[in-house]
């Protein structure tokens, strides 16, 4: 038969979102993580160290992974075909331009904005010490790098103005490597799960994606705790980014506002190493991008967004996105 399929009719779109289709959802979840772990192996077996530089390139190889897995699943199991493989991954539509622009831009903000407020509030919670004027921590982890007696090229308020002015060019070359994980959990695992519920959803695909974050928790990625501690921070920490991000994707109808927010989240998260004062070591369970100080800002939009009823129930996602639920009939494949 040929690829080219039919769009569905309003009654078999029903019909068809109706059910998850489970087969789909844990062959990608399974997917994902196995290929995820293999290309950890390196990091695991200790040829490669998970703070080096080729330890960071195969961490962004792995984010890559969700995409492959959600690929392979629609094409192979669903049968999705030509145009509709990028509907289906929230590649598109992006219209009305403005829209998806609006949402980005909020994103993107909005998401430097949380690691930053969540190391004032560890601050004014008397966790960690803060150094706005000197940033004596700053300065001094950069000393150590030069040779003895060099001085800084410029003064270290210039240095950390560039830095924090770089954050938002930063977080789009971000978004090369966080399209790879939206295409998965967001794109399509997100709206898989759509006839569960908008909650159900939403709070699925965040615990998925931060199980799948487990090789290199366990190495101690993120907060320094090798362990399930670590892997439960990390899942509470995605549940809770992930709501938020999966909020821009509902309204969205596409992926877009949510890779660029999740790669501003990541080109922010560092936030802390400027403003931390010297002597003041950052604990990362408290003052991290995911921390628990990260989770109460989190927590306290995730509220606003529900009693302002901005999350929407089934009836009220975006046009765009469901369209992606209207998959192909096995009689359909190509």
């Amino acid at each position: 038969m040929s690829g080219t399929m039919q769009t569905p009719s309003p009654n078999q779109t029903n019909d068809i979102s109706r059910h998850v289709q489970w087969s789909s959802v844990l062959t990608f979840f399974l997917l994902a993580c196995a290929l995820a772990a293999i290309i950890d192996i390196p990091l695991w077996v200790g040829v490669v160290s998970i703070t080096s530089l080729h330890g960071k390139l195969l961490i962004g190889v792995s984010m890559y992974t969700p995409a492959a897995a959600a690929v392979f699943t629609v094409v192979a199991l669903q049968g999705v075909r030509g145009r509709k493989i990028a509907a289906t991954l929230g590649w598109s539509p992006v219209r009305p331009l403005h829209r998806t622009t609006l949402l980005a831009v909020a994103g993107l903000f909005g998401s430097i904005l949380i690691p930053v407020a969540a190391v004032f509030l560890a601050a004014l919670l008397g966790v960690t010490r803060l150094d706005l004027h000197n940033f004596s921590g700053y300065a001094s982890s950069l000393k150590t790098l030069l040779p003895a007696g060099k001085a800084l090229p410029m003064s270290i308020n210039a240095l950390v103005i560039m830095q924090l002015i770089q954050i938002p060019v930063a977080s789009l070359f971000n978004s090369l490597l966080t399209v790879g994980e939206e295409t998965g959990w967001r794109g399509f695992l997100l709206p898989a799960l759509k006839p569960l519920g908008t909650w159900p959803a939403l709070i699925i695909t965040g615990i998925a994606w931060g199980l799948w974050h487990t090789p290199v928790i366990l190495l101690g990625y993120n907060f320094n705790q090798p362990n399930l501690y670590g892997m439960a921070l990390m899942t509470i920490g995605c549940l809770a980014y992930g709501i938020l991000i999966g909020w821009l994707r509902i309204h969205a109808g596409n992926i877009w506002p949510s890779v660029i927010a999740h790669g501003a989240f990541n080109a922010a998260g560092g936030f802390y190493v400027f403003v931390v004062a010297a002597g003041s070591t950052p604990n990362l369970i408290a003052i991290g991008p995911l921390g628990w100080s990260a989770w109460i800002i989190m927590g306290i939009l995730i509220l606003v967004l529900a009693l302002t009823r901005q999350i929407p129930k089934n009836n009220a996602w975006s046009s765009h996105t469901d369209q992606t639920l209207a998959l192909p009939s096995a009689s359909n494949k190509g």
